[in-house]
C-alpha cells in the first residue's frame, strides 16, 4: 500500500502539478499586482481590529473567528511534524521552497476566500455554505458541475487524512514518546473530545479555535525564538544551508543516502501546501461564514493566515531543526550532532526543542502537537461536512460525522509513513480541481478586487 501511494505521489507531485500550483500563484500575483505584499499591513489591520460596519453584515461568525478557525486547520502538525518531514526527506533547501509556495500562495488564498464570499449559499439550517464546489459550479456554470463534484469528493476524503488521520497519528506518536501513553488510549480520548465539540456546530468550533490557536501559537513561537537566541551563531549558517541546498543536492555521507534538488522541491512544496493549504481551497470552505461588508475584506484577512503559517511558524520550526542539527535524520552524520535516527516528524521536532531547553522544551512541543493537532481535527471536520453536504445534502451529515470520528481513532494506530503518503495523495487530488477553477475565474477575482480598492469603505451586499 505504501509503495503504491508513493508511486502515485511521484506522479501527482511531479513537475506538472508543481508548475500548476506555482504557476497559478504567480499568475494571480501578477493579475493582482503583488497585492499580497503591498496590502499586507492593511490585511493585518482588518484581521486584528474590529470593524463595526461588519456587525450588521450577513454571516455566521466574525472575521477574526473565521481567521482563527482557518488557522486552526493550518497551524497544526504540518508546521511541527510536516516541516520536520520535509527537511529530513528534502534537506534544508525544502524550507526555501516552502517559503516560495507560501508567498505565491497568499494570492491564491486571497482569491479562494474572495470567491467563497461571492458565491456562498445559505443552507436549510440558516447557515452559510461556501467552497470551491460552489464557485466552480455557480461561477463557471452547470457544465463544470463535474469538476465541482470532484473537488467536493476529494476534499471530503482528504479531510480524513490531512485534517484527521495525520493529526491524530502525530498526537499519538508524541504522546507515546513523551508521556508513555499507548496509541489506543490516545485514540479513545480523542474520539470522545472531538465528538463533544464537532457536533456542536460551526459556532462552537470557532469559539474553541479562538481560544486554542492564539495561546498555543504564542507559546510555540516564543519557545522557538528562545532556542534561536541560544544558538544565535548558527542562524546565518542555517540560512546558508537553506539557500544552498534549494539549488544544489545534499551529498551522501556515511549511512546518509543524500538528497537531490527535486526531492527538496517536491517535499518543500507538498509539505508547504500541507501546512498553509494555499491552493487546496480549504479557506473557501470557511470564509463564506464570515460577517463582512465586502468579499475582499474577508479575502484579505484570509490571506494573512498563509503569511503567519509559512513565513512565521514554519520558519521557526525549520530554523530550530537546522541550528540544533536535528534536520539530519541519519543521526547527525552531516551535522555532527548525535541523536536518535529513529525519531520521526513531531517526535524529532520535540527532541530538537529539548536539546536546547531540556525537558521543558520537549514538553512545550508535545503539548503544542496535542493542542494544534486537536484544533486542526475539529477545523477540518467543518471542511469535510461542507463538502459532504454539497454532495449528499444535510440529511446525511451524521453519517460523515461517524466516519470522521472513526478515522480519528484509526489514525492513532496506523503506520506513520502510510498516513503521510495518503495525505499527500489526497492534497493533490483536491488541489487540481480548485486551481483550475481559480484560473478560469481570474477575471472575476481581478474585477472585484479593483472595485473594492477603488472605494474600500463601501458596503456591498452580495
Amino acid at each position: 500500500m505504501l509503495e503504491i501511494l508513493r508511486e502515485i505521489n511521484a506522479i501527482l507531485w511531479g513537475p506538472p502539478s508543481l508548475i500548476l500550483l506555482a504557476g497559478t500563484g504567480l499568475f494571480l500575483t501578477l493579475q493582482l499586482k503583488g497585492m499580497q505584499f503591498s496590502k499586507l499591513g492593511y490585511a493585518f489591520k482588518l484581521a486584528f481590529t474590529k470593524d463595526k460596519s461588519d456587525d450588521d453584515a450577513e454571516g455566521d461568525v466574525s472575521n477574526f473567528k473565521t481567521l482563527m478557525t482557518s488557522l486552526a486547520g493550518m497551524i497544526g502538525n504540518g508546521n511541527i511534524a510536516g516541516v520536520a518531514t520535509a527537511i529530513t526527506l528534502g534537506g534544508p533547501g525544502a524550507l526555501f521552497w516552502m517559503w516560495l509556495v507560501g508567498l505565491l500562495g497568499m494570492a491564491t488564498k486571497y482569491s479562494e476566500a474572495l470567491l467563497a464570499q461571492m458565491y456562498r449559499v445559505k443552507n436549510k439550517n440558516g447557515e452559510y455554505s461556501s467552497g470551491p464546489m460552489y464557485y466552480i459550479e455557480k461561477g463557471l456554470g452547470s457544465k463544470f458541475k463535474w469538476l465541482a463534484v470532484l473537488f467536493a469528493f476529494f476534499a471530503a476524503f482528504a479531510a480524513l487524512g490531512i485534517g484527521n488521520g495525520v493529526q491524530s497519528n502525530t498526537i499519538a506518536d508524541v504522546m507515546e514518546n513523551s508521556f508513555n501513553v499507548t496509541g489506543w488510549v490516545t485514540g479513545v480520548t480523542l474520539v470522545i473530545l472531538v465528538g463533544l465539540i464537532v457536533f456542536g456546530g460551526i459556532k462552537r468550533i470557532s469559539n474553541v479555535a479562538g481560544v486554542f490557536v492564539p495561546v498555543m501559537a504564542v507559546l510555540y513561537i516564543v519557545s522557538a525564538l528562545l532556542i534561536l537566541a541560544l544558538n544565535y551563531d548558527q542562524i546565518i549558517p542555517a540560512f546558508g544551508l537553506i539557500f544552498k541546498h534549494a539549488f544544489t543536492p545534499v551529498s551522501a555521507a556515511g549511512g546518509f543516502s543524500g538528497i537531490v534538488v527535486m526531492q527538496a522541491m517536491q517535499h518543500g512544496v507538498s509539505k508547504g501546501i500541507f501546512s498553509n493549504e494555499a491552493g487546496l481551497g480549504t479557506v473557501a470552505l470557511i470564509a463564506g461564514n464570515a460577517r463582512t461588508t465586502h468579499p475582499a475584506k474577508q479575502a484579505l484577512v484570509a490571506m494573512t493566515s498563509t503569511f503567519i503559517v509559512t513565513i512565521v511558524v514554519c520558519t521557526m520550526t525549520g530554523l530550530v531543526l537546522i541550528v540544533t542539527g536535528f534536520w539530519d535524520a541519519s543521526g547527525g552524520l552531516i551535522s555532527g550532532v548525535s541523536h536518535n535516527p529513529n525519531l520521526e516528524a513531531g517526535a524529532l521536532t520535540s527532541a530538537a526543542f529539548g536539546s536546547s531547553l531540556g525537558a521543558i522544551g520537549e514538553y512545550i512541543v508535545s503539548i503544542s502537537v496535542v493542542f494544534f493537532g486537536f484544533s486542526t481535527i475539529i477545523a477540518w471536520y467543518v471542511y469535510g461536512i461542507k463538502c459532504f453536504e454539497y454532495l449528499f445534502g444535510l440529511k446525511y451529515i451524521v453519517v460523515y460525522g461517524v466516519i470522521y470520528i472513526t478515522a480519528t481513532f484509526l489514525g492513532t494506530v496506523a503506520d506513520l509513513s502510510t498516513v503521510w503518503a495518503f495525505a499527500d495523495t489526497a492534497n493533490a487530488l483536491m488541489m487540481i480541481p480548485n486551481l483550475i477553477g481559480l484560473l478560469f475565474l481570474y477575471k472575476v477575482i481581478k474585477t472585484e478586487t479593483q472595485k473594492f480598492f477603488a472605494n474600500p469603505v463601501q458596503k456591498v451586499n452580495m
